[in-house]
C-alpha cells in the first residue's frame, strides 16, 4: 500500500518541490490549502494534477484535524509560514500566530487524532533561528547544537515553533524532527525573496523591460543551496529509526554582491554599478550579516549533500526567468 503524505505550504517553493519527489517515490499526496477562492488553486492543480487538496486553515485547529482524519497521513511535512523575514517586521503578530502558534496546532491536530504513534512529522525549520551574530557564530558554522539567537519576528516564531516539536517529541514520544535548513533557492522562488529578485530584474533589464533594481544591504553573507536538494533532505529525516534535528546547508557563503556577479554575467554585463540603486527601504530594523551552516550530521547520518553548486544555482534562476519573462513579450 502506498504511502501517504500531508503537506502544509504546498503551493509555496518547498512545497512544489517537495510533492513532486514524493509523487515519484510513489506516495497519496494532499495538500492544505486555505480558503474557498484561493488564487493559487488553479494553477497549482494544472501542475500538480496528482495532489488531493483539502481545504483547511493552519491557524484553526478543528480543520486542521479534519485534514489529519481525511487524509490518514504517514508523513506529515509543516512547511506553511510567514516566511519572509522583512515582511515580519511589518507584521508581528500575524507571522507569530501562523509561523509560531501554527506548529502547536497541526501537533495538536495530529494528538488529537490518536495519530500522535503512527505519524512521522516534519518541522520547517530556519537558520535565521541562530541569527548570525559574532558572539555565537562557529567557525566551522552553526549545527544542531549552536546557540540561538533570533534577529527578526520570523526568526523568533520559527524557534518558538522549534522547541513545540522538541516538547511534543519528548512529552508525547511523537516522532518529530525540525530541519534547520539554511538559505534555500531555486525558480519557484517568491520575486519577494532577494535571490529572486535579481534573477526576475536581471532577466527584465536584458529584454528591455526594467531599467534598475532596488536592493538594501549588498554585503549580507548566506548559504545559499537549491530548495530541490533541501526537500529530498527532508523526506530523508523521516525515513530513520529514531527522530533528530538536522541543518541542511552547503558549508559556504556568498553575498548578495556575489549572487549579481553571477547573475549580470549570464546576460553579458559585468559592471552592474549602473543598475543597481541602494535604497533604504529595503534596509532592516536589525540585519543578519552572516549565515555560514555546518551539515556534517545530516551527511553522515542521511547521506545527503547538496548537488547544485551556487553558480549553477543562479544560471538555473536566471534562465527560467528569461524564458518566463520572455514569453510575455
Amino acid at each position: 500500500m502506498a504511502k501517504k503524505a500531508l503537506i502544509t505550504g504546498v503551493t509555496g517553493q518547498d512545497g512544489g518541490h517537495l510533492a513532486h519527489l514524493l509523487h515519484e517515490k510513489g506516495y497519496e499526496v494532499f495538500g492544505i490549502i486555505r480558503g474557498q477562492r484561493n488564487p493559487k488553486r488553479e494553477v497549482f492543480e494544472a501542475e500538480f494534477p496528482f495532489v488531493q487538496l483539502i481545504e483547511a486553515d493552519l491557524l484553526d485547529t478543528s480543520s486542521m484535524v479534519r485534514a489529519v482524519q481525511l487524509s490518514l497521513p504517514d508523513e506529515v511535512y509543516n512547511l506553511a509560514a510567514v516566511s519572509h523575514v522583512g515582511y515580519s517586521f511589518m507584521n508581528p503578530q500575524l507571522t507569530a500566530q501562523v509561523t509560531g502558534q501554527g506548529v502547536i496546532n497541526i501537533l495538536e491536530a495530529i494528538r488529537l487524532s490518536g495519530a500522535e504513534k503512527s505519524v512521522r512529522f516534519y518541522q520547517a525549520s530556519t537558520s535565521e533561528m541562530f541569527g548570525g551574530l559574532a558572539y555565537n557564530r562557529p567557525e566551522k558554522g552553526y549545527d544542531e547544537s549552536s546557540i540561538f539567537h533570533p534577529r527578526s519576528p520570523y526568526g523568533v516564531a520559527k524557534l518558538y515553533g522549534y522547541w513545540s516539536v522538541v516538547n511534543y517529541r519528548e512529552s508525547y514520544n511523537m516522532f518529530a524532527v525540525n530541519g534547520i535548513l539554511f538559505n534555500h533557492e531555486g525558480p519557484r522562488r517568491g520575486v519577494e525573496f532577494v535571490t529572486r529578485k535579481i534573477s526576475n530584474a536581471v532577466a527584465r533589464i536584458k529584454l528591455g523591460a526594467q531599467k534598475d533594481l532596488h536592493l538594501g544591504n549588498l554585503d549580507a553573507k548566506r548559504d545559499w543551496g537549491y530548495a530541490g536538494d533541501y526537500v529530498e533532505g527532508m523526506w530523508r529525516m523521516l525515513q530513520q529509526d529514531t527522530p533528530s534535528d538536522y541543518v541542511l546547508a552547503t558549508g559556504e557563503t556568498h553575498s548578495i554582491r556575489d549572487f549579481l556577479d553571477l547573475a549580470f554575467n549570464e546576460i553579458g554585463v559585468s559592471d552592474w554599478s549602473s543598475y543597481v540603486v541602494l535604497d533604504k527601504a529595503f534596509e532592516r530594523p536589525a540585519e543578519v550579516d552572516l549565515l555560514l551552516g555546518n551539515p556534517a550530521k545530516a551527511e553522515k547520518e542521511l547521506g545527503w549533500k547538496r548537488k547544485v553548486d551556487f553558480p549553477a544555482l543562479v544560471k538555473m534562476m536566471v534562465e527560467h526567468d528569461l524564458s518566463i519573462e520572455g514569453a510575455k513579450l
